[in-house]
């Protein structure tokens, strides 16, 4: 594995991030698909640095034009009005546009407008602590700029306002590609995110950015290196369960197997809502099955049936194969996707399988799991 960057390698880091371009934009869905699932491919020509497959990329959004435009007419500023951001000095509209966190709201600027609205009874009851739970629920779908319009007695200065907004955080990434299959390269599969509340459209804030605004304009980008590593040992086989954009890195695995030349058997674990509209990549799984470097291809479709399908249906459909894998074969066993059901729902599919398959009791199959995941044949990429 080659060394991890240095900032003597390479003028680029973390705080002085690689302003790559984006080469390719295009939908993974059909037409039908309720979902704006995005393959992006971006240049990394001339930034003298490595990434190894499993790793995810650091991206440095912008916020929506549109919005910060909206929030300096709302709070009667001008966008010229210089400021001093988290991280700079600067106007007022740079401030917004780069430097603050302008859609999610934060405890300072909740107590802000509690403390300084003529009327916000409800807003000053939720900020009890036990309350926080009720707080959530009614800030749900919410934004700054719904409390600047809700609470126009409020009489905002530009320096007011970004002292009480949190700082911009990047997002992190899969990475979907191989830098031995695509040279200077890396490619990102990512849902766009967008939902109506409250009488707005509501956007991610880095998926919108990669979506509509990224085309002529450098994308700061800057590796993040991970455990989530293929075996040293090509012969050795691998079961990948990636639904959605959880195929991400298996798609890097799969290329970075096939540029290699690696022998090991591979199992991918696919799902989505429909086989019509949301089978992504389907061309190059087809492609790769053909070639023999996708061994088993076993897909989910939740929507296409009376009762729904998920991954960790199929797994259990084909419970004796796995077993075999993982018992007689030495395969490794990934995991990647939704952390909050996704991840729980295939582990206890997992386990399910090692009691019933290898006659393990439940504190049997529990030490088995630790011991997989000790030597590392049992590795998530969750979030």
């Amino acid at each position: 594995m080659p060394p991890e960057p240095t900032a003597a390698a390479s003028p680029y880091s973390r705080t002085n991030p690689f302003p790559a371009r984006l080469l390719i934009n295009r939908s993974l869905c059909g037409e039908d698909s309720g979902k704006d699932t995005r393959h992006f491919e971006i240049d990394l020509t001339g930034w003298g640095l490595n990434y190894e497959v499993g790793d995810s990329m650091t991206v440095w959004p912008t916020n929506d034009p549109a919005l910060a435009d909206e929030i300096i007419r709302t709070i009667r500023a001008k966008a010229d009005e210089p400021v001093k951001s988290p991280s700079r000095e600067t106007t007022l509209r740079e401030a917004l546009l780069r430097d603050c966190r302008i859609t999610q709201t934060t405890p300072k600027f909740l107590k802000a407008v509690a403390e300084r609205a003529s009327a916000a009874p409800l807003l000053n009851d939720l900020l009890k602590p036990e309350r926080k739970q009720d707080l959530d629920t009614y800030l749900y779908g919410m934004e700054v700029i719904d409390f600047l319009i809700e609470h126009p007695s409020i009489q905002w200065t530009a320096q007011g306002l970004v002292d009480v907004l949190a700082k911009l955080q990047p997002r992190l990434y899969s990475i979907s590609s191989s830098l031995k299959a695509r040279p200077n390269q890396v490619h990102f599969t990512i849902d766009v995110v967008k939902y109506e509340s409250r009488g707005r459209q509501r956007k991610g804030v880095c998926s919108t950015f990669l979506a509509e605004r990224a085309e002529n304009v450098p994308i700061p980008v800057f590796p993040n290196t991970s455990k989530f590593r293929l075996p040293e040992d090509g012969n050795t086989p691998i079961i990948m369960v990636g639904p959605g954009t959880g195929i991400a890195p298996f798609r890097a695995f799969l290329q970075e197997r096939k540029a290699v030349g690696a022998k090991g058997k591979n199992w991918l674990f696919f799902g989505s809502q429909h086989e019509h509209c949301n089978y992504f990549y389907r061309d190059e799984l087809d492609e790769l099955k053909r070639d023999g470097i996708l061994t088993r291809l076993d897909c989910a479709w939740s929507r296409d049936q009376e009762g729904k399908s998920y991954v960790q249906h199929k797994m259990l459909e084909n419970a004796a194969e796995i077993w075999k894998w993982m018992d007689s074969e030495n395969a490794q066993f990934f995991v990647c996707g939704d952390a909050r059901r996704m991840a729980k729902d295939v582990d206890a599919a997992l386990r399910t399988i090692f009691q019933e398959q290898g006659g393990k009791s439940e504190e049997q199959t529990n030490e088995y799991v630790e011991k997989l995941k000790s030597d590392k044949r049992y590795k998530r990429d969750v979030y």
